[in-house]
């Protein structure tokens, strides 16, 4: 099969669409060819049957040049490409679906988001296949929807032979009122003033520096550096994230139900301990575990419920964290399923 692929970036480091570069090498192993259309060209190191085209985002082209050559690069590689998957942008659908109907081209659409609207619906009625990982996704409950794999590379996601400190938090994600960071700082000053001692690396940057909500983050979060309970970071690669994770044995992730956020997956497969709001666990992790996005006491009671697991307990869930990753949301796992939707 020669497939084209549409994505928003194709980089190695990049904080959160770095992971897409392992992506691509996995389905390239299963394809004759692959063509990559990105918003955005970073480092990348691809196997020599994978070609990458740009449409100019880390040259600070103008919006009507990403246009111009979107069309000109679908044009162009028509012959050389028999499907398409686009990777998370409806747009791309919603701009080049015509005419990849008229060519005959089968299109498989990978969408998560809890949110959609008519231009969601119309980019599915245009995808021959529309995938989703959580069941709470828009398109879910659309006809053409398969429901797949998050698609984590165990062999890279993988605990430590180290053992991280018992009391040692991680939380790992943009500095964005979706991922609920204050919340999740307001829990922990009043687990201090509860008595339980802990460290918590905070890993991120938000979306925009100057927002007014990362300005009160850095407000809530003073008290807490400062007395050494938690400490900063800046975002890191994708790349970088496995040692993160296995250092720690705790991770918290407060995104709430709607999308299968990747790095709950990375850290269950790294032997973390996962506090999380999504539902899709619910049948997975124990309930203590399961908190309440919106309720600073429920954040609460669920780290605690984490930070006082017997050794015992701990051991069993981190294996069985793992087992549930690799049995059920493999990268391998994943490419197995997205080819056999083209056949």
């Amino acid at each position: 099969m020669k497939l084209l692929i549409t994505t928003q970036a194709v980089d190695l480091d990049d904080p959160v669409l770095g992971f897409m570069h392992r992506w691509i090498e996995e389905i390239a192993a299963q394809c004759e060819s692959v063509a990559v259309i990105c918003l955005k060209r970073g480092r990348s190191n691809l196997p020599s049957n994978v070609s990458i085209y740009s449409l100019g985002k880390e040259a600070g082209v103008s919006r009507a040049t990403y246009l111009i050559r979107f069309f000109t690069y679908i044009w162009m590689l028509q012959r050389r490409y028999d499907a398409v998957f686009v990777h998370m942008n409806q747009e791309y659908v919603l701009l080049g679906g015509l005419l990849w109907r008229a060519w005959g081209k089968r299109v498989v659409l990978w969408r998560n988001h809890k949110m959609g609207s008519w231009m969601t619906t119309l980019a599915a009625k245009l995808s021959t296949v529309v995938c989703y990982t959580s069941d709470a996704a828009y398109v879910a409950h659309f006809k053409n929807a398969r429901k797949m794999p998050i698609g984590i590379d165990t062999n890279v996601f993988k605990p430590s032979d180290i053992l991280p400190t018992s009391n040692s938090i991680l939380f790992l994600g943009r500095i964005d009122e979706v991922k609920k960071p204050i919340m999740f700082v307001e829990a922990l000053k009043n687990l201090v003033t509860g008595g339980l001692d802990f460290h918590t690396d905070i890993y991120g940057d938000p979306t925009y520096a100057e927002s007014p909500y990362f300005a009160q983050f850095k407000s809530a979060v003073a008290p807490l550096a400062a007395s050494g309970h938690v400490t900063l970071h800046p975002s890191i690669p994708n790349h970088e994230t496995p040692s993160i994770y296995a250092s720690h044995a705790l991770y918290v992730n407060l995104t709430p139900s709607g999308s299968f956020d990747k790095t709950i997956g990375e850290a269950m497969a790294c032997g973390c301990i996962a506090v999380v709001a999504n539902a899709a666990l619910a049948d997975t992790l124990p309930s203590d575990l399961l908190v309440d996005p919106s309720s600073q006491e429920s954040i609460e009671r669920g780290i605690r419920s984490a930070l006082e697991m017997d050794e015992s307990t701990r051991g069993a869930l981190a294996d069985a964290s793992r087992a549930y990753v690799e049995r059920e949301h493999a990268l391998s796992l994943l490419v197995s399923k997205l080819v056999q939707l083209y056949e």
